[in-house]
């Protein structure tokens, strides 16, 4: 099936496609667009008429967007504090502003549009963003508010366009248009300092452009068509930069390009020079240019923060040595370790960190019950360790003794500097992983057995050579079990403060979670050399930081009692998700779908199923369909095909993730869903129309319907919009509640 361009006029079969037997479908093609166009328009209007319906257009199109701004800025100063997830893209957006590190899951872009927002805006980024309820008081919020809700007004207008464009139906665009504008979930995400906007509009963007450089089909290499196919990738670069989510309008738009690059290719009358300038037409547009724009991001992001910061710990040591205020920043340390020393010891593993002990015992029922050994990612006093002979008390900084260098092969002892327990592993079993040992701090004042020793090796190298600090990736290899020291990444239970699980597995398969640098080394003995050398380049940036955030959301599972929620709970509204308040003093706001506007999405979903498998069939089989029934059904099939392809790929993903996921997750599909919604049931009513012909109000069916349609939608929005604009009161389980009648399902939570 070609890409889908238009609806009923099926524009990409304006371009002649001329395979074998190429005159034949040249000719079909034109009969069926004479025909569909014969049955739309009869009769072309006069120039006034044309002028007329143009500036109807216009306005219609200037009052879908006039009504989606102004509910997505109606009382967007409420409530004046932190709401949800504002606590974490606040906060980032300050980082910028301050131009300090830090690390986040996401790709940079959503987050620097955020902090140039409240720069710009005023805000000077000394709010903390410390957690949902703070008050925002003197502090300037309403810019990253404003920006967010500028772009989430956009959504509505960008669907409204692309239906317009896919179905040739103002009454679709117009559904479409309203099931957006009226739906609460779709609101309540636009008005606060969040990532959701920002991607869905460059999703939504990505849409509407490909939509529109598919009409100019017939018009190859004009300005329209480079302008569309450019800011199509521009779209698609600012998808993927704001989250990874954005790689999924990057697999329709890439489905959609091989689909039309197919048919091009069996288009016999293009030569294979005009192929191929089409095909770098794409390339350029669509991989080239978005990858550059995508990178330049990541460039800014480095260039901008540039000052250490609570990201640090996820990245490597040679990272670290570029931020300014880290300790490895311009840095002069010893370069070769001794005994003595005042070590940190990093996991090579991205988002492992640092070998860290504290005071805190391993509870009951857990191995033994002694110090906890674990990794953290940020930087600590409780991550430094003293590196000491195995078989000696004495001092090794004492003037009176030589310096002596720890070489590969030596036989050690790790003393935690805070709490002078030794580095210590023993036959129990590891709190978390099976079958590998438990790792603890033990003994007093340095003074403990047999299990505190370790064979100190350096990879690839011989025994006897010297260790470098920060080069040579070493193991740590218990000396009674044979087990080696690493981190299995596991999040251990609060009792471990969510810090990383360290075992020693008795597997001595050399995998990063088993080898570590040495980065922080103190020693007044030793002479110093400069770490200037080690600064990365920008490629090797780029990568590192993309290791990182593929490991961090990966790695992100459900805290406990924290509320998330299944995909398939997600299409039928199940769960919603509280932005504020929780009791009935609080201002409250709620975030749940307009269950009309949801629950109709789910129908249309099913009914284009069922609808357009019969109609595929039917021309499958030969069925000679009526002109109209044949515009219609392209219209179903086509661009109803390509919101239903949007949906797909928008959803069923997420079955297969293993990260934590929450409600939210669903929006970019939802607006599919409603895009779909507005062109099957516009279709829908004139089919219903067409076959009641004969009957005196049957050209009334199609206008009563839709108006039905829309003002269902529009009752149902001032039904539920306190959810978005915020409630105060009882709580829905009141009899006395103005919700009360409204939560129509037991888990909805308002």
């Amino acid at each position: 099936m070609p890409p889908a361009t238009g609806g009923g006029l099926a524009e990409s079969e304006l371009r002649p496609r001329r395979g074998r037997c190429g005159p034949q479908a040249a000719r079909a093609a034109g009969r069926d667009v004479a025909a569909e166009a014969a049955a739309r328009s009869p009769k072309r209007p006069p120039l006034g008429s044309r002028r007329f319906e143009a500036a109807g257009r216009w306005a219609l199109l200037a009052l879908v967007t006039l009504l989606s701004f102004a509910t997505r800025f109606h009382r967007l100063a409420e409530p004046p504090h932190i709401c949800w997830d504002e606590t974490h893209f606040g906060k980032m957006g300050s980082y910028y502003i301050n131009r300090t590190f830090f690390f986040d899951v996401h790709p940079p872009l959503g987050k620097m549009l955020i902090g140039l927002a409240g720069y710009l805006s005023g805000y000077d980024g000394t709010f903390l963003f410390q957690k949902p309820g703070d008050k925002y008081e003197h502090h300037s919020y309403m810019g990253m508010r404003g920006f967010c809700a500028f772009l989430g007004s956009w959504l509505v207008p960008f669907a409204y366009l692309t239906v317009l464009d896919l179905s040739k139906s103002l009454s679709a665009a117009l559904l479409t248009a309203a099931l957006l504008t009226f739906d609460t979930g779709c609101l309540t995400l636009s008005q606060y300092i969040l990532l959701d906007p920002i991607l869905m509009f460059f999703i939504m963007a990505a849409m509407l452009s490909m939509v529109k450089y598919n009409s100019c089909a017939n018009r190859p290499f004009s300005a329209p068509w480079w302008f569309w196919l450019s800011l199509t990738g521009v779209s698609l670069a600012g998808a993927l930069g704001v989250k990874f989510v954005g790689l999924f309008i990057i697999l329709q738009v890439g489905l959609n390009t091989i689909a039309d690059l197919w048919y091009l290719f069996g288009d016999l009358s293009l030569s294979l020079v005009t192929v191929g300038k089409h095909l770098t037409a794409r390339v350029l547009c669509l991989i080239v240019l978005p990858l550059a724009l995508y990178t330049a991001t990541f460039a800014v992001h480095f260039m901008v923060l540039s000052k250490s910061g609570p990201g640090d710990g996820f990245f490597s040591s040679a990272f670290q040595a570029r931020l300014s205020g880290n300790n490895l920043h311009n840095a002069s340390i010893p370069e070769h370790l001794a005994y003595g020393s005042v070590i940190t010891v990093k996991n090579l593993r991205m988002a492992i960190g640092y070998l860290h002990s504290h005071r805190h015992l391993y509870p009951e029922g857990i191995g033994a019950r002694q110090q906890q050994v674990t990794t953290y990612l940020h930087k600590d006093y409780n991550n430094l360790w003293i590196i000491k002979k195995h078989n000696t008390n004495s001092d090794p900084l004492d003037p009176s003794f030589p310096v002596e260098f720890v070489r590969h092969g030596d036989i050690i002892r790790l003393e935690h500097k805070e709490t002078s327990r030794n580095l210590h592993s023993h036959y129990h079993e590891a709190p978390l992983t099976r079958k590998h040992y438990q790792v603890t701090g033990y003994g007093i004042n340095g003074t403990g057995d047999s299990n505190d020793f370790w064979r100190i090796e350096v990879v690839n190298r011989k025994f006897g050579n010297r260790i470098k600090v920060l080069r040579s990736r070493i193991r740590l290899i218990h000396l009674v079990t044979g087990c080696v020291l690493g981190s299995s990444g596991k999040v251990l239970p609060k009792w471990g403060w969510e810090q990383l699980e360290v075992t020693c597995t008795p597997y001595l398969k050399e995998t990063l979670n088993s080898i570590w640098n040495v980065e922080d080394h103190i020693n007044p003995k030793l002479p110093n050399i400069s770490l200037n050398v080690l600064q990365p380049s920008f490629p090797e940036i780029l990568l590192e930081s993309h290791m990182v955030m593929i490991r961090g959301n990966s790695g992100l599972k459900p805290k406990d009692n924290e509320f998330t929620s299944k995909p398939w709970h997600w299409p039928i509204n199940y769960q919603g998700l509280r932005f504020s308040g929780i009791n009935d003093t609080d201002f409250r706001v709620y975030l749940l779908g307009n269950p009309v506007v949801w629950w109709l999405n789910l129908l249309s979903i099913a009914l284009y199923l069922l609808s357009g498998s019969i109609i595929a069939i039917a021309i499958q089989r030969g069925a000679q369909l009526p002109a109209e029934v044949a515009g219609l059904s392209q219209v179903l099939l086509r661009g109803g095909g390509q919101v239903l392809l949007g949906w797909t790929l928008h959803y069923f993903p997420f079955f297969l993730m293993g990260r934590v996921l929450y409600f939210h997750h669903y929006f970019p599909a939802m607006l599919f869903s409603s895009m779909l919604t507005g062109i099957l049931w516009d279709t829908v009513l004139r089919l219903c129309a067409w076959g009641l012909a004969s009957w005196p109000l049957a050209r009334g069916i199609h206008v009563v319907g839709i108006l039905s349609l829309l003002l269902g939608t529009a009752y149902s929005f001032y039904l539920f919009h306190p959810l978005a604009y915020g409630m105060v009161g009882p709580l829905a389980q009141d009899p006395q509640s103005p919700m009360a009648g409204l939560r129509w399902l037991d888990s909805w939570d308002f």
